[in-house]
């Protein structure tokens, strides 16, 4: 069984800040150990329900987060960025399942910890088919892209609910529960990494329930910017639609090609912030 793994930082216990999050953060260097060991206790999960290739992509910020010597021997680590696939680089069709871990909701979700969507300064928010959707659901389609099922989402109450009410039948584990943008009541480090170690192995050894997220093509990526100027720099990527002020469009019958358009514009989108 080859199990693909993509871990977030903003959805692990004990995270809840920018100092937590931030390359420069004062409690960066400690969250970045605490996203290590629920990753490692993902690993631990797989391996106990069979898994015999565990690849596990660092998806946060610099995607320099996961501690290399610290990460169970059994997996390998992508690293660095910038990635063709991101969040999801690694993904292909011999994959059998992917774990989210550490995954945080939408920019429009509240109470949430740190709810965003890809680039948090740019995307105010964004609707897949006319579905607002945050991290879980974009990633969860590129898995099904590839026909490779999402079989567990980790993070906060609302992450997890979020993941539910999309994808259906998926594992979730909820670290803690958001009580602002930054506060949540959390689970001990210790009790989480229990948790997410018994549900991946829940969900690993149940594989044949959970199937592949794919959307319908068309597939249009419609994106709520911050500024105007924003929209002037995403509408030099061709293709390009302005709906609004603020609001451009992208649509293909190939998932990968709009994905890849939507990192282009959020990414020029990006050079005055």
């Amino acid at each position: 069984m080859k199990v693909f793994i993509s871990a977030d930082l903003e959805g692990v216990a004990g995270v809840v800040h920018g100092e937590h999050v931030m390359r420069d953060g004062k409690e960066h260097d400690r969250a970045r150990k605490l996203m290590t060991q629920e990753v490692n206790a993902a690993v631990e999960g797989a391996l106990e329900a069979g898994a015999t290739e565990i690849i596990v992509n660092d998806s946060h910020g610099t995607m320099r987060n996961i501690i290399p010597e610290e990460l169970h021997e059994a997996a390998e680590l992508i690293t660095g960025s910038p990635k063709p696939l991101s969040m999801m680089q690694g993904i292909d069709g011999t994959f059998d399942a992917v774990l989210f871990i550490g995954y945080h909701a939408m920019p429009s979700s509240f109470p949430s910890i740190m709810g965003h969507t890809y680039y948090g300064r740019v995307v105010y928010n964004l609707r897949v088919n006319n579905k607002i959707m945050g991290e879980t659901g974009v990633n969860a389609a590129v898995a099904g892209y590839f026909n490779v099922p999402v079989v567990l989402v980790t993070g906060d109450e609302t992450v997890t609910r979020e993941a539910r009410e999309l994808l259906g039948r998926v594992e979730t584990v909820a670290v803690k529960k958001a009580i602002g943008r930054y506060a949540a009541q959390c689970l001990t480090p210790a009790k989480a990494r229990g948790l997410i170690k018994e549900a991946v192995s829940k969900a690993l050894k149940n594989i044949q329930e959970y199937k592949p997220f794919r959307l319908e093509p068309p597939i249009t990526f419609e994106i709520d910017l911050m500024d105007t100027g924003m929209t002037e720099m995403a509408m030099l990527v061709p293709g390009v639609k302005q709906i609004s002020s603020r609001t451009v469009a992208y649509t293909s019958n190939d998932l990968i090609e709009v994905f890849k358009a939507f990192r282009a514009i959020i990414t020029l989108a990006s050079v005055n912030v």
